[in-house]
């Protein structure tokens, strides 16, 4: 049996939220050094904070940081301990579900440290999806497919975004074929159409620090159904210039599940090119939703208002909160990285 075929589907992000989950930053390859490491605490707990502000949240803290951590993440936020790795929700955690009639059940996909890269450990991540599905009292389904939170978005009418250098790539699924992923994906989050962009940001891939090969959540996502936000790199002298304007096009040609056309949203990259000596992949595209907010990337950058507006407009009924993710990106990620949605059933 399948999720699908047990009555269960992926919401949309912006359905209403049970609560958001998290996970705290330990000593490991990523906060190789104290000062880092206390600089992304500071951050992961700047992140909770403001999702507190709408729903409630839960940070998994490796054995013995429950205290510390509640020091830094203030009242209303709980803790609970479970051995740990790494510090991203999105990537190591379940992927809720639910099946209209009260149930809750979670895929828990097979995690291999983003590809197996040489940075990475996952000896306790790969448990963790299992581990928060189980304390969140839903039902877990296994998935033999490599994949990650991040490397897919939905609309919760039936598509789902994927890229060719996440499901597809060498380094996570080498003997799947797109048409077994497609299944695979289709079977376990009860969607019909998988749109494929060719490929992620150019500061997602070595040598460029710590990348996931391409996950999506940075690039494009869905606002409503229909509706897609993506990132655009304005200006020529980055790569990621022709990248976006490739994945644009490719967007505006599609159509959903439900054959609607892609309405394309550009949202611009903000204006900083280089960061940490690399070419930048800061993107307002990371966000996170939550009950009454959007909790959105900031880069002490022109463009954070251009951004903070355009998802004005787009969520009308939200409150916008900017939250500096500079030390987050400079870890590999963003807001939507860390962050983990359990729906409401």
């Amino acid at each position: 049996m399948t999720p699908a075929s047990d009555g269960f589907r992926m919401p949309a992000e912006w359905d209403a939220h049970e609560r958001t989950w998290m996970a705290w930053p330990g000593p490991n390859p990523t906060f190789d050094n104290p000062d880092d490491l206390a600089r992304a605490r500071a951050a992961w707990a700047s992140v909770a904070r403001a999702v507190r502000r709408f729903e409630p949240v839960t940070v998994v803290c490796g054995p013995g940081q429950s205290r510390e951590a509640a020091e830094l993440l203030g009242p209303g936020v709980d803790t609970v301990e479970r051995e740990l790795d790494d510090a991203w929700m999105r990537d190591i955690g379940p992927t809720f579900l639910t099946d209209g009639k009260g149930g809750l059940a979670a895929v828990d996909w097979t995690f291999n440290g983003w590809g197996a890269q040489d940075w990475a450990r996952w000896e306790h991540d790969a448990k963790i999806g299992a581990s928060v599905s189980d304390l969140a009292g839903a039902r877990t389904y296994a998935s033999r497919l490599v994949n990650e939170g991040g490397a897919i978005h939905v609309d919760g009418e039936g598509t789902v975004l994927l890229t060719e250098t996440v499901q597809l790539g060498a380094e996570r699924n080498p003997e799947w074929t797109r048409e077994r992923v497609e299944a695979e994906i289709h079977a376990h989050l009860g969607t019909r159409k998988a749109i494929w962009l060719p490929r992620g940001l150019t500061g997602d891939y070595p040598p460029y620090g710590f990348g996931t090969l391409g996950h999506v959540d940075i690039v494009a996502a869905f606002a409503r159904p229909g509706v897609v936000v993506a990132h655009h790199q304005p200006d020529p002298a980055h790569p990621d210039h022709e990248v976006t304007k490739e994945v644009i096009g490719l967007l505006r040609a599609q159509t959903d599940a439900r054959g609607r056309r892609l309405e394309v949203v550009e949202v611009p990259a903000p204006t900083v090119l280089e960061a940490d000596g690399h070419w930048a992949d800061y993107s307002y595209i990371n966000h996170y939703l939550c009950n009454g907010g959007v909790v959105l990337c900031g880069f002490d950058d022109p463009r954070d208002e251009t951004a903070a507006g355009i998802f004005r407009g787009l969520f009308p009924e939200r409150t916008v909160t900017l939250v500096d993710a500079r030390t987050i990106f400079a870890g590999g990620g963003g807001i939507h990285c860390v962050t983990q949605q359990q729906p409401k059933v």
